[in-house]
C-alpha cells in the first residue's frame, strides 16, 4: 500500500503560487523499480527526463539511484560529477562502492565513462561478461526504491542490456517533424526483449518533450503520437523551457536550479504520474 504527501516545491501558475508536496510512504517492503529512459534518436530529452525524473523520485523520500551508459556521460555531469576513467560495471567493483551521493538527499549516481576500451567492453563484451554486468544490475541494486538508466542514442548492445536489466521503459519523444523517425526500430528493440524476458519488462510510456505551444507543429506531432499510442502517453508534456536547458551546465537538474519554471513544473507532475503508475 502506498501513500503520497508532496514534496514542497513552488510552482508558478496563471501568478499563483501553489506548493507541492512528494513523499512516498511505504507500508510494506517495496521492490526496486527500474526504468530505462531510451529513444535510438538523439537530442530529445533523454538524458534531462533521466537526471529529472531521478531527482524528483528521490524528492518523493526514495533512495534513488541514476546509472548513467550513455559514452557521453550527460547524465554525470549534469548531476556535477565528471566521467570515471573506468566504468564500475567494468572494472567489477560492487555498485554499493562505486556510486557517488549527489547534491539531492536520497540521490545517488553510478558514473558513466568515456574511457574508449571499456566502451568497446560494454558495447561489444562477451556471453560471460554480460552476464555478469546483468547480475550486477539486477540483484546489486535492492537498497534502492528507484533506479533510472540513461541509454545513449542506439538500439545496440548498450540500451538493449538497459533494457534487459530494468523493469519498465520510458521514451521521450520530441514535438517536432521528425518525432517518428526511427521509433519504429526501437519499439521493434523493446518487443524483443519483452518477448524474451517474459513480462519481466513493461512499456512505462512515453513522453512528449520540448513542446513549443506557439507552433502549431507541436500540437499536430502530439495528436499523432497520442491517437497512434493512446493512453501509453503520459499527460504531462514538457514544454521548450530555456531553465531545462541551463541547469545541467550548473550541474543540477531543472527541479533545483529553477524550481518555479515551466519546466520543472511538468517535470514534476511527470513525477507523479510515473509514481501513480504501479
Amino acid at each position: 500500500m502506498l501513500e503520497y504527501q508532496f514534496y514542497c516545491v513552488p510552482v508558478q501558475r496563471n501568478h499563483t503560487v501553489y506548493v507541492i508536496f512528494l513523499k512516498s510512504i511505504f507500508y510494506y517492503i517495496s521492490v526496486t523499480r527500474v526504468f530505462c529512459v531510451a529513444n535510438q534518436k538523439g537530442g530529445v530529452g533523454k538524458t534531462t527526463t533521466s537526471i529529472s525524473l531521478a531527482d524528483g523520485l528521490a524528492k518523493s523520500g526514495a533512495r534513488t539511484l541514476l546509472i548513467d551508459l550513455d559514452p557521453q556521460c550527460n547524465a554525470t555531469s549534469g548531476v556535477g560529477f565528471t566521467p570515471v576513467i573506468e566504468h564500475p560495471l567494468v572494472s567489477g567493483r560492487p555498485i554499493s562502492a562505486s556510486v557517488d551521493e549527489t547534491r539531492v538527499a536520497r540521490l545517488d549516481l553510478l558514473a558513466g565513462t568515456r574511457n574508449f576500451s571499456d566502451i568497446e567492453i560494454l558495447a561489444h563484451g562477451d556471453k560471460l561478461f554480460l552476464d555478469r554486468i546483468r547480475k550486477q544490475l539486477t540483484q546489486e541494486i535492492h537498497g534502492y526504491e528507484y533506479v533510472v538508466i540513461d541509454c545513449p542514442p542506439s538500439v545496440g548492445q548498450l540500451t538493449r542490456l538497459a533494457l534487459e536489466c530494468s523493469g519498465e521503459v520510458l521514451m521521450p519523444i520530441q514535438c517536432e517533424y521528425f518525432a517518428m523517425e526511427g521509433l519504429v526500430q526501437m519499439i521493434e528493440v523493446i518487443g524483443e526483449v519483452m518477448n524474451r524476458r517474459a513480462g519481466k519488462l513493461e512499456f512505462g510510456g512515453i513522453v512528449l518533450t520540448m513542446y513549443d505551444h506557439s507552433l502549431e507543429l507541436a500540437s499536430e506531432v502530439e495528436n499523432e503520437v497520442r491517437n497512434f499510442f493512446g493512453e501509453v502517453v503520459f499527460p504531462s508534456v514538457i514544454p521548450r523551457d530555456v531553465a531545462v536547458s541551463e541547469a545541467p551546465s550548473h550541474g543540477l537538474s531543472v527541479l533545483d536550479y529553477a524550481p518555479r519554471s515551466r519546466g520543472a513544473r511538468a517535470y514534476l507532475e511527470l513525477c507523479m504520474e510515473v509514481l501513480e503508475r504501479i
